[in-house]
């Protein structure tokens, strides 16, 4: 193996060691491993500084195959040259030459290996040099040239690449050469390829790469990142407190002295209350405490001078530069508030709130607006109701006394609290201080005139109505809160709807003007309202308001009274009958249950008409006889309430008397009209009857729209809850008023009629239309039934009972079916000795030709 060694030694000594075979991974050691070093690619430098005597002349060099674990070692010996010393950067009298290695040959039809290839060493040139420019490196050659004229060149970053033209290359000689000085902050290392080819520019050698190596020199000064920095440390910091850390950088190589730096402080300001409060680490530039006595209140901040060397600080060769470093000193809680007095005064009229007292100054030499500076008010003592709140202000740290709750100075005059403040964050540990300061506060309560108040409000009575004017019902009066102010109330009427009442201003009693009436339309629930005015006479003077609430109790005073006043009917009993009802303004138990009867007089009245009472507050009215002209008549009704005493009263029931059709429905208006009315009455009936018609279309409409709206929503009210007059209606030919085995009162009219298509043939159901299935009622047989009628309505109702589709009230149902027989008897028994042949026919004179032959038959006599 062979060695090429160059060796320069400047500040350091400096040895390039390369082996042959760049292939081969070797390991370097030496044998003076304290003094001398080398890198992994063969660079040996000095560990130390020393000066160059006879036992530092000579060491050796170790070299190891990693893999195949192959040794070596050699001998290296250093000398001094002067020339060097004196300049440094001049490079030595012989250039290094470097040969391309030979290649492989082709011998007898096998490859050859004449010659390992080599490992070029670094080549290290230091920066900055001052030239003479060109300034020639290292020659290049192949051992080819005696035998070929080749020529030579260099690629790469530096040569051909940019920046280009820093290294060039003879092409006839190789002589690889500098033009101008490097920057290694720039570029610390350049790669370049040499080339030897033929006139013909055939490649005769495969390239070599050579390494230059800028060797650094301590051209940079350290640079601080920031200019100036700024920092915390709280007062009171114990000795050796971290605060910040302060960085400067150095361009040149940090592993060399030109880039290794240290700092230290040049000044403090202030140099209170120590001069030197703050050290630094040297190599860190971590500032620390040094010296006890932080107080914010003395020395707020400190400014700092720091500076940061280079070769380790030496201040003979380094480079240095510098910085200003802030540091505040920041606040903690060591001065706990002080109020600025002993006692302080504060006056507040009564029932006012919301209003300040009075003011609580302190003082504190903490940091203001800081939790260490903000005060926190609370009141220990004087206050056991707590009418009274501290506020802070944040701007001036004052205590607002605030009136939290009403004052009555008729129960307070005067009150002393006792009050501390104290900071919002505990004082800091150490502190010697108490953490509150306490002081008292003397408020006084100022007498204002007071609204007068009524007690109870509001005041209940309870009367029977009826009392005559001038009945006195009650004193309401109020009273006057002032106890120490001599004032009169006088009184006065504010709310008196019916105008039922009076009140005397000086007493408050309260008189009735007018006969209490528990059925006028201003009474609620049998409670009238009525509220009075009290005032003063004080400055200013001041009222207040009270309600009585009278509760009427009812008695009977109200007579009841028919209704529905005017109804409609037929000629023949059949098929309708009149349901009427009484109304009584009066409530239980002086209304229902009621008692119907016809007068005595006219006789005419009992003879055409028949009253059933169905329940104790509905009756039927019906037609005696077979048949009564058309036309208007009244029927006097005598209906009896169960008061005690009871009250009766004669109503009028106008009943229009009409031929029907089969329905029920009247057919012969206009010939009633013409018999009894004018032309002017004729015309507003005919207006009537077409306003009636529009109604009536409407309404349909208005059914239908909500017909709708039923089938997307159920009814809400409760069958049990309808308290709507219907007129019961019958479609069969019973026994008379003896015909009475079945509850009539659950057969109510409806409000609406349904065709008779939709049900079953037999039974026809007088409602809404049901928006489910209907159910399946009992059918008429062809055949005459043998059984009786009741039969057929029972079943029918409990077909009725199970009718899910039935609306949410009583409604009609129709039977078509006759019966097999009647009680009644034939009417062909009227000849017979048993029809009553001594009775007086002698009124049916009176029915009109109609009845003639009756007449004639019975009234005239022994015929």
């Amino acid at each position: 193996m062979n060695y090429v060694i160059v060796l320069l030694f400047l500040v350091c000594i400096t040895v390039n060691f390369s082996n042959c075979n760049g292939k081969r991974k070797v390991q370097y050691e030496s044998s003076e491993p304290g003094d001398f070093k080398v890198d992994e690619d063969g660079v040996v430098y000095a560990a130390r500084n020393f000066p160059l005597a006879t036992e530092h002349a000579k060491f050796l060099i170790y070299a190891q195959d990693k893999e195949t674990q192959e040794k070596w070692q050699m001998a290296v010996k250093l000398s001094l040259n002067p020339t060097i010393m004196d300049n440094p950067v001049k490079e030595p009298q012989e250039i290094e030459e470097i040969v391309f290695p030979r290649q492989l040959s082709n011998h007898n039809g096998y490859l050859q290996r004449q010659k390992r290839d080599w490992v070029i060493p670094p080549i290290n040139l230091p920066e900055n040099s001052r030239g003479p420019f060109p300034q020639e490196l290292v020659r290049i050659r192949s051992d080819r040239d005696k035998n070929l004229s080749l020529r030579y060149s260099v690629t790469g970053p530096g040569a051909d690449q940019p920046p280009t033209g820093i290294f060039i290359i003879n092409p006839i000689s190789g002589q690889l050469s500098v033009t101008k000085p490097l920057d290694r902050e720039q570029i610390a290392r350049f790669h370049l390829r040499a080339h030897a080819v033929d006139i013909n520019g055939n490649q005769v050698e495969n390239p070599i790469d050579i390494v230059i190596n800028v060797i650094d020199m301590n051209d940079n000064r350290p640079e601080f990142l920031h200019q100036v920095w700024n920092g915390t440390v709280p007062e009171g910091s114990k000795p050796g407190t971290y605060v910040m850390t302060v960085t400067a950088i150095d361009a040149d190589d940090p592993n060399t002295l030109n880039g290794m730096l240290r700092y230290r402080i040049l000044s403090q300001a202030p140099s209170s209350s120590s001069p030197n409060m703050f050290t630094i680490n040297n190599e860190t530039g971590d500032i620390i405490t040094v010296a006890a006595g932080l107080d914010r209140e003395k020395v707020q901040q400190y400014t700092l001078i720091i500076q940061a060397t280079d070769m380790e600080g030496n201040p003979t060769y380094g480079l240095s530069n510098t910085a200003t470093a802030v540091i505040t000193i920041t606040d903690v809680n060591d001065n706990p508030p002080e109020f600025t007095a002993m006692t302080f005064y504060g006056e507040v009229p009564e029932n006012r709130v919301d209003i300040i007292v009075a003011n609580l100054t302190v003082t504190d030499k903490d940091q203001p607006h800081t939790p260490a500076w903000n005060a926190v008010y609370r009141i220990t003592g004087g206050d056991p109701t707590g009418r009274f709140i501290i506020q802070t202000d944040p701007n001036s740290n004052d205590g607002l006394v605030t009136v939290a709750k009403p004052i009555d100075f008729e129960t307070n005059r005067m009150f002393v609290l006792t009050v501390a403040a104290e900071n919002q964050v505990p004082l800091a540990k150490g502190i010697q201080h108490p953490p509150q300061s306490t002081a008292t506060v003397s408020v006084t309560v100022i007498d204002v005139n007071e609204n007068p108040y009524f007690t109870p409000n509001p005041k209940l009575v309870r009367h029977e109505e009826g009392l005559r004017a001038g009945t006195m019902l009650t004193t309401f009066t109020a009273q006057d809160p002032d106890r120490y102010m001599q004032q009169n109330i006088r009184y006065t009427k504010l709310y008196d709807p019916a105008n039922w009442l009076k009140i005397d201003p000086v007493n408050g009693q309260i008189t009735t003007i007018a006969v209490l009436d528990r059925e006028s339309p201003n009474v609620k629930n049998n409670m009238y309202n009525a509220t009075f005015l009290a005032s003063d006479n004080g400055i200013p003077p001041m009222s207040g308001t009270g309600t009585l609430q009278i509760y009427l109790l009812d008695i009977n005073d109200n007579a009841p009274q028919v209704l529905p006043q005017e109804a409609e009917t037929c000629e023949t009993p059949d098929p309708n009958s009149i349901n009427i009802t009484a109304l009584d303004y009066d409530i239980d138990p002086n209304a229902g249950p009621f008692a119907f009867d016809l007068p005595l007089s006219p006789p005419s009245i009992k003879r055409n008409w028949t009253i059933t009472r169905l329940n104790g507050d509905f009756a039927q009215l019906n037609l005696k006889i077979k048949f009564l002209e058309a036309g208007i008549y009244e029927v006097p009704i005598i209906i009896t309430d169960s008061g005690n005493p009871p009250k009766s009263n004669t109503s009028v029931l106008r009943v229009k008397v009409c031929q029907c059709d089969s329905n029920g429905d009247c057919t012969d208006v206009d010939r009633i009209v013409g018999a009894g009315l004018g032309t002017g009455a004729i015309i507003a009936i005919l207006l009537c009857i077409i306003i009636l018609l529009i109604l009536v279309l409407m309404f349909v409409v208005w059914m239908k729209r909500r017909d709708k709206e039923r089938q997307a929503k159920q009814l809400l009210i409760d069958p049990e809850d309808d308290v709507r007059d219907n007129i019961l209606k019958y479609d069969e030919e019973g026994g008379g008023e003896e015909d009475q085995d079945y509850d009539l009162s659950q057969l109510q009219q409806p409000d609406t009629v349904e065709p008779d298509a939709i049900k079953p043939v037999g039974i026809r159901r007088l409602d809404e239309r049901p928006i489910h299935a209907e159910p399946q009622y009992p059918v008429r047989s062809a055949a005459p039934h043998p059984g009786d009628i009741g039969d057929f309505i029972n079943e029918g109702l409990k077909a009725a009972d199970n009718d899910p589709t039935a609306p949410p009230y009583d409604s009609l149902l129709v039977f078509d079916y006759e019966g097999s027989g009647s009680t009644a008897g034939s009417l062909s028994s009227l000849n017979s000795s048993s029809s009553g042949g001594e009775q007086d026919y002698d009124y049916l004179n009176d029915w009109g030709p109609r009845f003639k032959k009756l007449a004639d038959m019975y009234g005239g006599g022994d015929d």
